[in-house]
């Protein structure tokens, strides 16, 4: 019987073990679609090969899910938590460690076709609620505004720093992701959108300055749409590896030249 209990006792802790070399990260498509995927090949390359990652981009709102049941120990978000979130969590016994990962610019983005190259903050407003239908500097197009959807941390931030917090128009068309924003504001000329500045540069789409100011990292004090990119963590649930990675995806040489190459902006 003592036997039985000592070998059950090896397997458990080599299990425990097993899962701590694996970490699963959950939430923002913005970070979650290149720039945390290449970290992590960055991060396995420079001498962790035994660890592996579970990447998975479904929206910010996801992160937080999956902080609350367990599923995940870093979640990725393009917006902070809020107040709710936090809440929830500390119901539960997690109290969240917040982790500043890179600074993103919201891009907005039309048709290369398109003769727009600028436009005033309110104007954007006007188009993603839906009150002007057309491009009156564009032979009239009629617009056809492209959003990300409700668990997107891009979909919330961009409706505070842009709408003033107006409800989305009856006219917006969501989408899954920046790559879908893309191609169908590609795919439209009447299309137009708004990417993380890592997807702002796709074929067929051209970005356009908002109140006269480019979507680029020199700007990024003075565009108007500039936000923070976070990794969210529970206190005392990181594992030893996830700990290694979040401090060397927030600090490391190699990891901010990533941020700079996939198109956001270092914090230091």
């Amino acid at each position: 019987m003592r036997a039985l209990f000592v070998a059950f006792a090896l397997v458990t802790c080599v299990s425990s073990t097993a899962l701590a070399r694996k970490i699963v990260i959950r939430g923002s498509d913005t970070l979650g679609t290149k720039m945390v995927p290449k970290m992590a090949e960055a991060f396995q390359a420079g001498g962790n090969q035994s660890i592996e990652f579970d990447i998975v981009p479904q929206g910010s709102s996801e992160a937080f899910k999956a902080l609350l049941d367990g599923s995940a120990e870093i979640g990725m978000s393009s917006r902070p938590i809020k107040d709710t979130e936090r809440a929830e969590l500390l119901a539960a016994g997690k109290k969240v460690a917040e982790h500043v990962t890179a600074i993103d610019m919201i891009a907005v983005v039309v048709n290369e076709g398109n003769s727009v190259d600028n436009a005033p903050l309110d104007a954007i407003s006007s188009i993603f609620t839906s009150k002007v239908a057309t491009w009156k500097t564009a032979n009239n197009a009629p617009i056809m505004p492209f959003t990300r959807d409700e668990t997107s941390g891009t979909y919330k931030v961009f409706q505070e720093l842009a709408m003033n917090n107006q409800a989305y128009g009856s006219t917006t068309i969501k989408t899954s992701g920046n790559d879908e924003i893309d191609a169908k504001v590609a795919e439209n000329a009447g299309g137009v959108g708004y990417v993380g500045l890592a997807n702002a540069n796709a074929p067929g789409v051209k970005a356009i300055k908002i109140n006269g100011i480019a979507p680029d990292p020199k700007n990024a004090d003075s565009y108007p749409l500039s936000r923070k990119l976070y990794f969210y963590t529970v206190e005392g649930k990181l594992s030893d590896a996830g700990q290694k990675f979040v401090t060397w995806a927030t600090s490391d040489a190699q990891s901010k030249s990533i941020i700079k190459e996939v198109g956001f902006i270092p914090v230091n």
